[in-house]
């Protein structure tokens, strides 16, 4: 996996060492195999270099020998190739109410995952639970070294702007604290990020923005993210709070939402909104998780759940509208924890705006796609971002 399709290249010196490796394990996991002087060609090192990065590699498990290539001259290369299972990677999603953990090979592959519900968020009751499915996932599929994880949790990131209450934050924690006392609890390096832009990330890892380079994610966790990718990279803004959509005024003076504002996108259309919905229906209890009675009552073509997705599809149309004249996406991508069924029938109860530079002639993809990732999606992004670190070369190497 790789955010960015444009090789970056190595640098014949000892201190950009760590850099060069991202380039050359990039390379040889893009291909489908290659020897040691093409690598150094398309690199930009020299063979001594690359044979020496190949030998670390080589020895770690993350690229193997695949024999010989037969050449036009002079004895036929040996190829290497990369070895998604050399290693893996774990992904913690931190939600209101769950812990979802996945443990991932390098090549994105699930090989283990679970989730948990949550009596407490606080954080030191959190990162001792993530310390036990961690020790779970190692007994369940060992793996022969596990790089690092990634932990999301929903946004925003140390503001004042929007309230720190509501059902859709994690408020006793701290942005600087998270990944560092979850390092700690785990024993291992520990990435953070939003939710949102994990499950964009994850998506374009293994999902059906596979091929794209420039998307909307619209993240249904309990409230609503969104993650967008831009050329390949993901766009967090200055603080790290690129994407809260769900707190876009659609309805001025409409219901009251935790940020203090009134008819925010989230109120209308996101699972939080759905639970709601069925409680007030008296058909679940405030707290309890909607999915199980949405989708028989989807099933049975309920009137009163129709109405709701009637309601969700208009306030998402002005939405993916809005993203589409903002950011120029190839498409909009709906998903995260709200269940594949019920996301497939908002989107064919959209009516998008046709002021949208997404109408176009020649176009290929459909305006709005549903993910593939399904609802571990921003812990599959989580791992993504250990995976995209050990894998990507930087544009400014670090020593």
């Amino acid at each position: 996996m790789t955010l960015q399709r444009t090789l970056i290249a190595g640098a014949n010196s000892e201190r950009t060492k760590a850099h060069n490796r991202r380039v050359v394990l990039g390379y040889v996991q893009r291909s489908a195999g290659a020897g040691r002087a093409e690598i150094a060609k398309s690199c930009g090192l020299s063979t001594q270099a690359v044979s020496n990065l190949i030998a670390e590699l080589e020895a770690e498990g993350l690229v193997v020998s695949g024999g010989r290539r037969r050449a036009a001259r002079g004895q036929p290369p040996v190829v290497y190739t990369f070895n998604p299972d050399g290693a893996a990677a774990l992904g913690f999603e931190v939600r209101p109410d769950a812990l979802v953990m996945v443990m991932t090979n390098l090549g994105g592959t699930k090989i283990f995952s679970r989730q948990v519900p949550l009596t407490s968020t606080a954080p030191a009751k959190v990162f001792a639970l993530m310390a036990d499915l961690a020790q779970e996932a190692k007994a369940a599929a060992p793996a022969p070294r596990i790089f690092g994880a990634g932990l999301v949790i929903p946004g925003p990131f140390g503001v004042e702007g929007l309230s720190a209450a509501g059902a859709t934050v994690l408020p006793e924690w701290n942005l600087l604290d998270a990944a560092a006392g979850a390092a700690q609890a785990l024993g291992m390096p520990v990435m953070l990020e939003k939710d949102a832009t994990a499950a964009a990330i994850a998506e374009r890892l293994a999902g059906v923005a596979h091929q794209l380079d420039s998307y909307c994610y619209l993240y249904f966790g309990t409230g609503l993210g969104l993650g967008v990718i831009a050329h390949g990279l993901p766009q967090r803004g200055a603080f790290g709070n690129a994407g809260e959509i769900g707190h876009v005024v659609v309805r001025p003076g409409g219901l009251a939402c935790d940020c203090h504002n009134h008819g925010c996108l989230e109120q209308y259309v996101s699972r939080m909104a759905l639970q709601r919905h069925l409680a007030e229906r008296g058909l679940i209890a405030p707290n309890d998780a909607p999915d199980t009675v949405a989708l028989e009552l989807l099933a049975a073509k309920d009137a009163g759940l129709a109405a709701w997705l009637a309601d969700a599809a208009a306030a998402l149309s002005q939405a993916v509208g809005l993203l589409e004249n903002l950011f120029d996406p190839q498409a909009v991508i709906l998903g995260g924890a709200l269940p594949d069924a019920i996301l497939d029938d908002l989107i064919r109860r959209l009516d998008l705006p046709s002021g949208s530079v997404a109408r176009r002639t020649g176009r290929v993809l459909p305006r709005v796609l549903r993910g593939a990732s399904g609802p571990t999606t921003a812990a599959l992004g989580a791992a993504a971002l250990v995976i995209h670190d050990t894998m990507t070369p930087r544009l400014d190497p670090a020593p």
